[in-house]
């Protein structure tokens, strides 16, 4: 999967392949893909188990909750694009320009980061052994440790040689198979006993809260959508897209380039609707299988028994066809998130390394270099914590208390950026900003109320 050694670096600027943005629909399509690769990390363990779990609870009172969740963030998601685009800048190299206390040359946003690494490690470890845990299910004759390293194997091997292009390629295949399977599903409970109809659909955009209460509401918002993760993540996709290169550096004296930038922020904007109809489409059919299927159940099965459980079901009413179409599904949903999500941290790593002097993310050969080390470096720990701990739900949610602080870190950064990094003359719309401050406010609204929560159950 390795491209021509000849290509252009794209985290160096160029003015040779400095271009104008396209403008028509067809252009625009052919110049997505960063959204997609985000698509492919979010809509993992989270959609797949914590969203029908959800579903099982609330039924589908809080179904606008799931919408809300996946539409509300993507403004701080905009806001790092629109930084990088302009400055050129990973996310790694924005956040250690922000203004407060550093240690070593380095942000303490940046050492916040890293001292939450073994919280996302296990979250990785467990989407891992979850995949693992699927792929056994189908072929229980090979070990679940077998499974567990022949994922990991290959998930390293992919990135590790990979490049931009086949990664979105890639991407692009897994989101088009776990939408496809997950949507066959949806529609496959028709013709079963948890039949649902547009009625059914439409009590849960009522606004009405569920019977969980508010917790339940700010549990949604905290697992749907866009997270702090993916929201650094994106600015490495942009930038091997090409959107800030063809843009070219920041001349406040070129009306052109302020005329590119704009250009390409909008298809950035594209892009980033695309992907974000995407995976809102695959988590509210995760979340109508579980409003379907299992609110009105006893009991609800715990973790990735919820899995065997839904397969099981699909068994039953329409066959064994069935039941390994969502296996399927629920298996590309659980390895799309391991190989989008190791090929980004592999560069958020990268780009850590060359702050503390140790390669120079911005040399092509040395990057490539830390990319595939990490990659097996990742590989190796996933596997190993996993087959350790072997509680992969837990694993999950360990790995989302600390995506959630890594989302107010993000939503701070935004902050600065929006009000501080952007030029005169391309300040956005007031629909824009208004949604920005919508966002930000959702997000310190949600840590506020998790905190008074868990003061609340401390005492």
């Amino acid at each position: 999967m390795s491209e021509s050694t000849t290509e252009v670096d794209p985290y160096r600027a160029d003015p040779r392949v400095i271009a104008d943005p396209p403008t028509t629909l067809l252009g625009k399509l052919a110049c997505c893909g960063p959204g997609f690769i985000l698509s492919a990390s979010i809509v993992g363990a989270g959609e797949l188990i914590a969203t029908t779990v959800l579903g099982a609870k609330a039924g589908y009172t809080a179904l606008w909750v799931i919408l809300v969740s996946c539409l509300v963030k993507v403004a701080v998601q905009l806001e790092f694009g629109r930084h990088t685009i302009l400055s050129g800048e990973t996310c790694v190299e924005a956040l250690n320009r922000l203004p407060g206390p550093k240690f070593k040359g380095v942000h303490s946003s940046i050492w916040l980061w890293i001292i939450l690494q073994p919280a996302k490690f296990m979250q990785l470890a467990g989407i891992l052994g979850g995949a693992a845990i699927v792929m056994h299910m189908v072929a229980p004759t090979v070990p679940l440790a077998g499974w567990v390293w022949g994922i990991g194997t290959s998930a390293a091997i992919l990135v590790s040689v990979g490049r931009y292009q086949s990664v979105e390629k890639i991407c692009l295949a897994m989101i088009g198979g776990f939408t496809l399977t997950t949507l066959i599903c949806l529609v496959a409970l028709q013709w079963t006993p948890y039949a649902f109809n547009l009625s059914d659909v439409a009590s849960g955009l009522t606004g009405k809260i569920p019977a969980g209460g508010w917790l339940l509401v700010i549990g949604a918002f905290g697992l749907t959508g866009v997270g702090g993760d993916e929201i650094l993540h994106y600015t490495y996709w942009l930038l091997e897209k090409g959107y800030a290169k063809k843009t070219g550096p920041r001349d406040p004296h070129d009306p052109a380039w302020a005329e590119r930038a704009r250009g390409w922020m909008k298809v950035m904007q594209f892009d980033a609707l695309l992907s974000m109809v995407a995976y809102t489409a695959v988590t509210a059919a995760f979340y109508c299988l579980g409003a379907a299927v299992l609110h009105k159940q006893p009991e609800i099965p715990e973790g990735y028994a919820l899995v065997e459980a839904l397969g099981a079901m699909y068994t039953e009413s329409l066959g064994a066809w069935s039941r390994y179409v969502f296996l399927a599904g629920a298996f590309v949903v659980l390895y799309s998130s391991v190989f989008s999500a190791m090929a980004a941290w592999c560069r958020m790593f990268a780009d850590t390394y060359d702050k503390f002097g140790w390669i120079n993310f911005r040399e092509l050969h040395s990057r490539r270099r830390a990319i595939a080390l990490s990659a097996w470096g990742t590989m190796l720990l996933w596997a190993v914590l996993f087959l350790y701990v072997k509680q992969p739900l837990v694993m999950v949610l360990w790995g989302g208390a600390a995506t959630s602080v890594i989302l107010l870190v993000s939503a701070y950064a935004a902050v600065y950026f929006h009000c501080f990094g952007t030029p005169v003359e391309l300040r956005p719309s007031a629909p824009y900003r208004a949604a920005f401050w919508l966002s930000v406010l959702a997000i310190a609204g949600l840590a506020v109320w998790s905190t008074y929560e868990a003061v609340l159950k401390a005492g």
